[in-house]
């Protein structure tokens, strides 16, 4: 059975757990319940990660700067998981060095608890950043959650060097450490394929319009994207529904609950290419707050995020034009030459859905994830916040929280060792598996062949069959997608439009125009 196909009902007995929202968290959960055997339902109202999962700024990272927030145990279960997460998907993440020019008149955000101490024994400092307290932090980072693969922080002079050619020459200092790249929307989709292959049955495009306990089980009553209506029952139910998490309590289950979560939109602006080298930049700005700036798509860079409260979960989170030149001059204040809004060549935002603990702006909000059980009758799993980095971790604590009431004979976890689809060779081994890709189907470009095992992986062999040439993958659409790819994404991964396939799936709508667009479109309809 395809991964795309749904699986077989469950002989209409109750499934054991049903999953509302598939994001990061609902499809890890999933895959990690599925797993254990037991049997699992998803239900996503749209495109799997088509909110909040696909619009992170793609990083696997500990949070340098939540030190600053004094959140030693959200870095440190980061900063853990890297090393986990890389050994498990080589293909869609891999380590990457990030440089922080340093300048005598960085400064602290004011509302931080670092600040707030520095304030009080230093206040001489004015809320400047003193390099002895980056270098501190950088120890912390090195060492709170153990590392074995990732190389660990060291200062470097700018000048004369790649990493400085870029920068304003009143950067002659900088800190360079380690953090990790993540496609985030093929992440999402990964764990749904990983959890079909175990036998979830996982269902984007349809709506939970409601749910009820009744006689100790959930039911679930659904609506499909052609209008099919469908009622499933269910041992426990976990809302997983991102930013709509608060709106699925209140409104679809109808439950009365004190717990919200705060709407916090991160923008982010992509441009042309800004500089030569693969490290990526961290900028520390003059209100406190950071920004990255990162290679990205081989011919962009990425920059972002902005944290802005968000009004409404409905309502669709877009770069404003106030957000873009946030971003632009925020950059602009490292770089020689300065980015023009002429440069930007997409922009996008998502909104994070934070648990509310009252924090007294959206940047210091708190990144902690909050698992809420409500066992008044069949148990309710409510999920709020989290980071894309913690969403293993996260799902483990979601089965421990489960498990011993729900499904006490469950096998224990099982995640922390094993690849995603596509994911089983060496941490180091994506160009290796490149230069394989190019002998054994030598009409491969080399940049053809490192996209395919960026996306695929070892599945890349899979997707491109016993082909001989290029015309052997059928149509050929641009930028190296062909029918044979958009196929297999159909089938595999439960693409059903371009936008799917050129936006989460892969972004290579980065390098196609509308008519290429209307064409895979017609192709896709056919």
């Amino acid at each position: 059975m395809d991964a795309a196909e749904p699986a077989p009902d469950q002989n209409g007995q109750p499934v054991d757990v049903f999953i509302i929202g598939g994001g990061i968290n609902g499809c890890g959960i999933a895959r990690d319940a599925a797993g254990r055997g037991l049997s699992v339902t998803l239900a996503e109202m749209n495109d799997l990660a088509s909110a909040t999962s696909s619009a992170s700024t793609k990083l696997f990272h500990g949070g340098l700067r939540y030190l600053e927030f004094f959140e030693f145990r959200l870095v440190r279960e980061a900063l853990r998981e890297r090393e986990v997460l890389l050994r498990a998907m080589p293909h869609i993440s891999w380590p990457m060095r990030f440089v922080l020019p340093y300048a005598s008149d960085m400064r602290f955000e004011s509302d931080t608890p670092t600040s707030r101490l520095m304030t009080l024994f230093m206040p001489w400092m004015k809320g400047r950043r003193p390099a002895w307290l980056i270098r501190l932090g950088l120890f912390l980072y090195d060492n709170l959650g153990g590392r074995e693969i990732l190389p660990g922080a060291s200062s470097i002079r700018l000048p004369g060097t790649a990493e400085g050619a870029p920068l304003d020459d009143r950067f002659v200092k900088a800190f360079e450490y380690s953090d990790c790249w993540v496609q985030d929307s093929r992440l999402v989709v990964l764990n749904a394929r990983d959890a079909a292959n175990r036998g979830a049955r996982i269902m984007p495009r349809t709506r939970v319009v409601s749910a009820e306990r009744t006689s100790g089980l959930w039911s679930i009553h659904l609506r499909h994207a052609d209008g099919a209506t469908e009622t499933v029952q269910a041992r426990a139910l976990v809302n997983a529904g991102g930013p709509w998490v608060s709106d699925v309590i209140q409104h679809t289950l109808k439950i009365n609950s004190r717990e919200s979560i705060r709407l916090v939109r991160g923008s982010h602006i992509v441009t042309r290419r800004l500089y030569d080298h693969d490290k990526c930049y961290f900028f520390q700005g003059t209100d406190g707050r950071i920004i990255f700036a990162i290679p990205y798509e081989d011919d962009f860079t990425l920059i972002g995020t902005t944290d802005n409260d968000h009004p409404d979960p409905d309502v669709p989170p877009v770069c404003t034009k106030e957000e873009a030149d946030y971003l632009r001059n925020f950059a602009n204040g490292y770089f020689k030459a300065d980015i023009r809004p002429e440069d930007i060549v997409w922009t996008y935002s998502g909104v994070r859905p934070l648990y509310d603990d009252g924090a007294s702006s959206a940047t210091a909000a708190t990144r902690e994830y909050v698992l809420s059980l409500d066992e008044n009758g069949a148990p309710l799993l409510n999920v709020f916040g989290g980071k894309i980095t913690t969403y293993r971790r996260l799902a483990e604590a979601a089965m421990a929280r489960l498990l011993p009431a729900s499904f006490p004979g469950a096998p224990g976890a099982w995640t922390g060792s094993t690849s995603l689809p596509g994911g089983a060779f060496p941490v180091d081994g994506a160009a290796a598996l490149a230069e394989g890709l190019r002998r054994d189907y030598p009409f491969l470009t080399a940049a053809w062949a490192r996209r395919l095992v960026r996306t695929y992986g070892t599945e890349a062999r899979a997707m491109l069959g016993d082909a001989k040439d290029a015309g052997d993958l059928g149509q050929d659409f641009g930028a190296t997608l062909t029918a044979a790819e958009i196929d297999w994404l159909m089938r595999q991964e439960w693409a059903r439009t371009a936008e799917d396939v050129l936006w989460r799936r892969t972004k290579l709508g980065l390098h196609l125009g509308a008519d290429a667009v209307a064409r895979i479109e017609a192709y896709m309809a056919g």
